[in-house]
Formats: structure tokens, sequence, C-alpha cells
């Protein structure tokens, strides 16, 4: 027979997604933000030359170009004022976390609860403002020096230009920060890694199109096409699958007697996801490979010729980016899942509650045994990110494939949708346990 619980979740439809007041008011308002960002991946930066730009955006598509424009929603290639978007942001964070595992006040922090974590999150805004500035000082600097046959890419270089784009830059990226914490504060789903998904959803169409023509002028064959969007299906079930595979590893509580009444002698589970980093590793891998390929390539055509080699060696598709690129995604599947996933704390509250491992003992040898199956669960959890997020590097140099059907943006896409698609859940469960304690508190008024 079901429990309660499964039949409440059995319960959940469409029907009630109509009388829950509060997750209609969040779904409007993250829907309403999203609308907003959108928008503002269509404004220009003032003074740029827009047919230069699509001329240049427009050899550089399969580039690394091409990976920030997916990152930004098609808003580099626009030039918009969310070119940025929101990487600044994820880059001050990586940083952030880095030196809070060196740095003993910062540590110290993550510690102190609320009032800590508070200010980490300030410093990372700070650190965010910082790198944003950075960034548009050499996007400034860049466009003006890029210039083809439609004519330079800036109407009026010069120190007003930089000064202007810097302050629309800069500050376009904190308010992308600020509208994501407001969606995770005020909507549904994690605000960050929604605008993230809005901007590569909003260009796969434009993607399948550029498809499906290459298919039209025989560039691709129909078979080929076919071979894609099956093998695009057959990639989403296995993100699924391995989103939602976990290892339990079992807890007992051993029997108490509690004056007349003998309690606990219960047996639970630890949930041990195999992919605990979630899909962070490989954002994080990208907005660090971003920073430096993207200054190589845009100084590459008038720089010395080691330059232009090393721009070569870290192109899209080439041995040495994947190989940075995989070591990365590694580098940052381990160094997230220490974060988010502390196994001696995790120890230590089994101890204080009396539960323990059979066959463990509690304390440290619990926490090593923790640490023992985190680990190697880990090793699988990073493996199949690095095959993921490899596809669309060997599509992309074999094929020339869009980039937006490959493996990172599908993991993006289907991790994002399915932690929203879970607190939806969640804010519909809640909902009808309310409707059922008020109908008790009514009834028990009788």
């Amino acid at each position: 027979m079901p429990s309660a619980a499964e039949q409440l979740a059995s319960s959940v439809n469409f029907g009630a997604i109509a009388k829950a007041t509060e997750l209609k008011q969040r779904i409007l308002f993250t829907l309403l933000a999203l609308i907003v960002y959108r928008l503002g991946t269509y404004i220009p930066i003032p003074g740029i030359n827009p047919g230069a730009l699509d001329d240049l955006f427009s050899q550089n598509t399969g580039g690394i170009f091409g990976m920030f424009d997916m990152f930004a929603g098609g808003a580099l290639s626009r030039m918009s004022i969310f070119a940025l978007n929101i990487m600044p942001y994820i880059s001050a964070s990586i940083i952030i976390q880095l030196m809070s595992t060196a740095s003993s006040h910062l540590a110290q922090l993550k510690k102190d609860g609320d009032s800590g974590r508070q200010k980490i999150i300030q410093y990372t805004r700070y650190g965010t403002v910082f790198l944003a500035a950075v960034q548009a000082l050499g996007i400034a600097s860049g466009l003006e020096g890029m210039t083809n046959s439609q004519g330079p890419a800036v109407d009026n270089p010069g120190l007003f230009f930089k000064i202007s784009t810097i302050i629309t830059l800069t500050g376009s990226t904190v308010f992308l920060m600020w509208l994501g914490e407001q969606i995770t504060a005020r909507g549904i789903g994690n605000g960050i890694s929604l605008i993230i998904m809005a901007g590569i959803v909003a260009e796969l169409p434009a993607a399948l199109i550029s498809t499906l023509e290459l298919g039209k002028t025989g560039a691709l064959s129909g078979l080929i096409i076919i071979f894609f969007l099956l093998l695009a299906a057959i990639v989403i079930t296995f993100i699924v699958f391995m989103e939602r595979g976990q290892r339990r590893v079992n807890i007992q509580y051993p029997k108490r007697q509690v004056g007349m009444k003998v309690m606990g002698g219960q047996s639970s589970h630890l949930p041990l996801k195999i992919n605990t980093a979630g899909v962070i590793p490989p954002i994080f891998a990208s907005s660090i490979l971003l920073l430096p390929v993207t200054a190589l390539s845009i100084n590459a055509g008038s720089g010395p010729g080691w330059l232009m080699d090393v721009t070569a060696l870290l192109g899209r598709g080439q041995p040495l980016y994947m190989l940075l690129y995989v070591s990365a995604i590694v580098f940052f599947a381990f160094f997230y899942t220490s974060i988010v996933f502390n196994a001696q704390d995790t120890a230590d509250n089994l101890k204080n509650n009396g539960g323990f491992v059979p066959g463990i003992r509690p304390g440290e040898p619990t926490a090593k045994y923790i640490d023992y199956v985190l680990t190697r669960l880990t090793v699988i959890g990073s493996a199949y990110l690095c095959a993921v997020c490899l596809l669309p590097e060997i599509l992309i140099s074999q094929y020339s494939v869009p980039f937006y059907l490959g493996g990172t943006s599908l993991l993006i896409v289907v991790t994002v949708t399915m932690d929203l698609v879970a607190q939806v859940h969640s804010h519909l469960i809640a909902h009808q346990y309310e409707g059922l304690i008020k109908k008790a508190k009514l009834r028990g008024r009788f």
C-alpha cells in the first residue's frame, strides 16, 4: 500500500498548480525576470558598428566565441549590454571558494552561519565588479582593434568609448547578478542557473534551423541529422539517469530505553549522488578557459608568431584544449564535491544522534568510509561529465554541428530543468499539506 506522501505526490497535477497561489506568483515573477533578461540581450552597446560585428562573429561561430556566445544567449554576437552575462559572477565564486580552502579567515566565515555567509556573498559581489570591469576593458580594447570589409567595429574609438563600455557592461553584469538573486529569493529555482539556461534555450531554435539548413544545402546528409537528433535524445536520457543515480549507505539507529518506552532501532540510509557536484564543474571549467583563450583569440591576428601558435593549439577540437577542459572538469568535480559535502561533519552528526554504519565504528572511521565511497562516486561522476562535455567538441571539429546541440548545453538544460521541477513539486506538496492541516483544524472545532 502506498504511503501518505506517495499518495500526496501522485495527486500533484496542473489543477493543484492552479490552486497554489504562492507558487503561481513565484512562477510569474521568474518568467517576467527572464523576459527582462532576454530583452536586454538585444540592446547593443553604444558606439559599435553592427554590420562589421555580424561579419566578424560569423567567421568565428565555431571557435571560442561560439562557446562564450552560448552562455550569453547570443548577447556576445550582438554585442549587447549583457555580453558578459553572468560569467564574472561565476568566476568570482570560483576564486572565493578556492581562497576559502587556503584562507583561515574565509574558512571561519563559512562556519559562522548566516552572518559569515553574507560576508562571503559580499566578497563575491566585489570580485564580480572587479572581474567584470577587467573583462569589459578587454572587450572594449579588442573591439577597437577589429576591422573588416564592412569597416571598423567601433565608430568612434577612444577613451570615451572605453569608459562607456566598461560602465555599461559592468553595470549590466551587476544587474544580472541582482536579478539572479531576486529569482532565487522570490521566484522558483536557482536564479543564476536559470539565466544561463534561458540563454541556451533561446538559441536552440536557431541552432536547429542552422542544422537543417546544412542538410538542405547538402553539407550534412539527412541520415547524419537524424543520427544527431537520436544522439541528443540518448544523451538526455543518460543525463537524467546519472543525475538521479545515487548510492545509499545504510544507517542503523540502536534501540534505547527511555523510561518505560523502547525507542530507536530504526534503519535508514544516507543518499550519496553519483554526480554530487551537479552542473557546476563544466560551467566553472568553461569560465576558467574562456578568460585566457578569449584574450588570445582577440589579439592573435596582430600578435607575435608564438601567440598565434598558442591560439591555434587552444582552438575548438584541438587536443590541448580538450585536455585542459577535461582536467578542469575533473578538478572542479572533486573540489566542489568536497565543498558541498563534508564527510567529517556528516559522521559527527550521525554519532551525536546515535546512528552508525553497520560494520563501521562511529566517528573518524565512519568519516573515512563515507569519504571512500564518495571519492569513488566522484570518479564515476567526473567521467560522466567529461564524456558528455566532450561530445560537442568532437561534433564541432568533425561535422561543424552548431554548438548548442552539444552535450554541455544539454547537461545544463536538463539538470536545471530537473531542479526546477523538483522545487515546483516541493511547493505543491507543501501547499497540499497546508490544505490538509487546515481541514483537520476545521473538523476538530466542530
